[in-house]
């Protein structure tokens, strides 16, 4: 059996909120073709945030939807599988899963049943693909652990799989033992116990974390091709740099299976980027002052520099606070200048570091909070000079401006 893995699209990304990334998704789909087509795997399996936020937009959606409908056309007997992440809308991806399921695509984004003992029978069938050789057992994004639902879905397989077809099952999620450099958790990370994801799959296809790696094998990671006894977790990383702290290759695993409990090989395609990421300046030191920072940036244009930047610049360097908008003009007139405008400041005071440690969220969290003043209550403590009682009456001002507006403008069309 052979897959090809990847994960984490997040298509319809816009970075530093200014630049759309949707050319360098369609360079890595044209890579991603071109594998289907050499090495022709039985399936193509999708770990995961295949969008960037829970409600993309009708340009987005139709991206991804003319990417599969094309893949579909040119490989019809290539099976895809894609999961939902904790990005995505389950409930919007699950909508249309009969839809693809007609252009052999398997979309699953809803959990399996809490309470199995009492699930409608063959509840097991919404999580299973047969393909000649082998199965998938597609997981996608869980709301906490489900030990009992996973066993219960691998020994279901087991049970049909008198042949001793391999078995390979997706997930995403953060497992024990992760390295999650280029994630910007604080910390606060919550993982999930590897003997918590069942026995019984041969090849478990994480998604979730974007540095591409073998769990229990750091060793292997600029490995291009490695053998395991079967039993593998593997991360196959993001499509795309999502951050300047992504300084690694990323890759889409191509993955053989000979037979259920028997040897997996891994080879990774490394993904050619469109575009980089860059600190400057590049010797890793720090600029020391404005002139230095300007003469840095400049010197990075006339030397052909291109894709994204961040500056790395000296905390007691005299800055002007319209620094940003000094490099947004000096790229203004080239589109392949990115920039990043959250500097890194080398020596910040101990202060001034605590001062931009920010609540985290996920952005399921931020998208479920329709009122402001939820995510205001959360994060008051940043900003002492506020009171709840003033920005709450603000709001509500504004509230009625609006109401307003739409009722004149209701008013102007009648």
């Amino acid at each position: 059996m052979r897959i090809l893995h990847t994960a984490d699209l997040h298509l319809g990304q816009i970075l530093y909120q200014n630049y759309s990334r949707t050319d360098e998704h369609r360079h890595f789909f044209s890579q991603l073709e071109h594998w289907c087509e050499t090495h022709t795997p039985d399936a193509l399996v999708v770990s995961g945030d295949v969008f960037d936020i829970q409600q993309p937009g009708v340009h987005v959606k139709e991206f991804f939807n003319n990417f599969f409908v094309e893949l579909h056309n040119k490989f019809p007997e290539l099976t895809i599988v894609i999961t939902a992440g904790n990005h995505d809308s389950p409930s919007r991806l699950h909508a249309d899963r009969l839809l693809w399921k007609a252009q052999n695509v398997y979309v699953v984004a809803m959990s399996p049943p809490f309470d199995i003992d009492n699930a409608p029978e063959g509840w097991q069938e919404n999580f299973i693909i047969r393909l000649k050789n082998g199965y998938i057992v597609a997981l996608p994004f869980l709301p906490g652990e489900r030990p009992i639902q996973i066993q219960a879905l691998l020994d279901y397989v087991d049970s049909e799989n008198k042949d001793g077809k391999p078995v390979v099952m997706t997930g995403h999620t953060a497992v024990e033992g992760m390295d999650y450099t280029g994630h910007d958790f604080k910390g606060n990370v919550k993982t999930i116990k590897t003997d918590k994801l069942g026995t019984g799959y041969d090849y478990l296809a994480l998604g979730h974390i974007h540095k591409p790696q073998t769990i229990g094998h750091e060793k292997d990671l600029n490995e291009e091709i490695v053998n395991y006894p079967a039993g593998v977790i593997r991360y196959s990383g993001s499509a795309l740099h999502v951050s300047c702290d992504e300084r690694y290759r990323h890759s889409v695993s191509l993955v053989d299976i000979d037979r259920h409990g028997g040897n997996v090989r891994i080879q990774q395609l490394f993904i050619n980027e469109l575009r980089h990421f860059h600190i400057l300046p590049s010797d890793k030191e720090s600029y020391h002052s404005l002139e230095e920072t300007i003469d840095g940036v400049k010197a990075f244009i006339q030397n052909g520099g291109k894709g994204y930047f961040r500056l790395h610049i000296d905390y007691d360097a005299q800055i002007p606070s319209d620094i940003n908008q000094t490099i947004y003009t000096l790229i203004e007139n080239d589109d392949e200048l990115r920039y990043n405008p959250k500097i890194i400041w080398k020596g910040e005071e101990e202060a001034q570091q605590s001062e931009t440690t920010a609540p985290t969220f996920e952005i399921a969290d931020l998208q479920q909070m329709t009122d402001p003043m939820h995510f205001i209550e959360r994060t008051i403590d940043r900003y002492p000079q506020f009171t709840l009682e003033e920005l709450a009456e603000a709001f509500r001002e504004v509230e009625q401006e609006v109401r307003l507006m739409q009722e004149e403008a209701a008013l102007k069309k009648k």
